[in-house]
């Protein structure tokens, strides 16, 4: 892949500021360590206008390549909850309906009331229905593992429900997660969780396709993200970047070698929530349909009032994060955001201390990874590394401020 890149004046942008990013990342991140690579590329209306590559594939040293593999985790949840919606627009499931129309196991979900650690949990009381919305929105009461808030996390953990592709089909998953307490009745708070992994089984059950074949046939293809996929593709391991975990006052430690990943071969289980691979210009080419309502190069992904749907606040009485989470996560900022339906918005550009439009939506992965859409200003970034967790450094923070510092030409 080579980028091509159009002059930034005629796209509202000052060119000398947009060159202030690279040697940003480069001087703080990458030359420093923190980061072994970075890849950003920034577009208007559909347009690249910047792109960066720094750093190298990994422990080997081998140059970033343009094409490299990375895992995108819960930026795959955006893609899921599109597919999902895709089917509510043909009327094969609706947002209202309960989810024991496809998950039976679920009919008798109990809401957590005490116990678990080295005791059994305590008896708890019915939940109420949980619909497909609940788990849209994350305020379905499942969590994941990784909280490390609660006993059901603790239990999360012991089943290592984060990363079940590695040891359960999709049925078992169901079955399991079924047999255990949800921190609170649906639609009575806001914790991310496993919800997206549940709705990527909806989508198989429903389409009767296992979910990266769905991918493959009715968003990548039409979208031409020929890169992206469940695993790397046969011969393609050399592309996959090294995962590295953060480590205080220490290099970052390389926890997955790219040439030997298990993601080179198939997986038991495709998990919805965070186990997608792919490059950087394949999800610019996903954030531009976005941009566009829905379409991109006369492919028709999802219709313009279906994603509008999904980009508007869903929290009860047009909330923000900060009232409705219990979780301790970061692919976002909670101050000013609200929560729809596979994302997060903007919904109070002040608050969230930040340049920012009213109706910004975006999402993250736990890998630093991070992307948003601006339907005010026309603006898309997809951002590429590969540290855990996300939240070890203001990364994203830092890319918006350089960005929108950038630009010239407003559409506010």
């Amino acid at each position: 892949m080579m980028v091509e890149l159009a002059d930034a004046g005629t796209q509202g942008f000052d060119a000398g500021r947009l060159e202030r990013i690279a040697p940003f990342l480069s001087q703080t991140y990458v030359d420093s360590g923190k980061l072994p690579n970075a890849q950003l590329l920034v577009a208007r209306n559909g347009t690249p206008v910047h792109y960066t590559r720094l750093g190298t594939m990994g422990d080997d040293g081998r140059e970033l390549r343009d094409d490299a593999l990375f895992r995108i985790a819960s930026m795959t949840k955006p893609v899921t909850s599109v597919a999902f919606m895709q089917l509510v627009e043909q009327c094969k499931v609706a947002l209202e309906e309960p989810v024991t129309r496809v998950f039976p196991e679920f009919a008798d979900l109990t809401v957590y009331a005490g116990g678990g650690g080295s005791i059994p949990f305590a008896p708890g009381t019915p939940a109420p229905p949980m619909r497909f919305v609940d788990l849209l929105t994350h305020m379905s009461g499942l969590t994941y593992g990784l909280q490390n808030r609660t006993n059901i996390d603790a239990v999360y953990r012991e089943h290592n429900f984060d990363f079940a592709r590695d040891h359960l089909e999709s049925d078992g998953f169901i079955e399991r997660l079924s047999k255990l307490p949800l921190e609170f009745a649906p639609g009575q708070g806001w914790n991310y969780s496993v919800a997206t992994d549940v709705l990527g089984i909806a989508v198989e059950r429903i389409s009767g396709m296992r979910l990266g074949d769905y991918f493959a046939k009715h968003i990548f293809a039409p979208l031409g993200m020929a890169d992206t996929g469940f695993g790397v593709a046969e011969g393609q391991s050399e592309r996959l970047v090294d995962a590295y975990a953060y480590r205080p006052c220490q290099a970052p430690r390389m926890i997955n070698a790219g040439a030997t990943s298990k993601l080179n071969q198939g997986g038991t289980f495709d998990s919805g929530g965070e186990g997608l691979i792919g490059t950087i210009e394949d999800y610019h080419r996903f954030a531009t349909m976005l941009l566009n309502g829905g379409e991109l190069d006369g492919a028709r992904i999802i219709s313009p009032k279906t994603l509008r749907l999904m980009r508007t606040n869903h929290l009860p009485g047009n909330a923000d994060l900060t009232e409705m989470s219990s979780s301790l996560f970061s692919e976002a900022n909670n101050a000013g955001t609200g929560f729809g339906l596979g994302f997060a918005m903007v919904i109070d550009p002040a608050r969230t201390l930040m340049p920012s439009s009213l109706g910004e939506f975006y999402w993250g992965g736990a890998y630093s990874t991070a992307f948003f859409v601006d339907p005010v200003e026309r603006i898309t970034m997809v951002f590429m590394t590969q540290v855990y967790p996300s939240s070890t450094y203001p990364i994203r923070r830092q890319l918006k401020t350089l960005i929108y510092s950038a630009l010239t030409e407003t559409y506010a």
